[in-house]
């Protein structure tokens, strides 16, 4: 696999934490840095895969009225709540 170094500056408090981790886990810097980077990319990629499936719902009409949503909420404290809105 080809790879491309990235250099980037980290407060010192983050690269304690990023020794620490490499230590403990008998691992090197960049693992640690890669396997975080991946995490991140990672879960960026299922927030942006939902967000445009949201606002695709949204396009076609597949929304719930505020009001009918605050009024279940409000009646999760009481001793009958609603079922979840539709």
């Amino acid at each position: 696999m080809d790879t491309k170094v990235i250099t980037t500056h980290v407060p010192l408090p983050l690269a304690d934490k990023v020794d620490e981790l490499a230590t403990r886990l008998d691992r090197s810097r960049g693992w640690i840095v890669k396997q975080a980077l991946s995490a991140w990319i990672e879960m960026e990629e299922e927030r942006r895969r939902l967000t445009l499936e949201a606002l695709a719902d949204v396009d076609a009409g597949h929304v719930i009225d505020h009001q009918a949503v605050q009024a279940w909420a409000e009646s999760l404290d009481g001793d009958a709540p609603l079922s979840p809105p539709q």
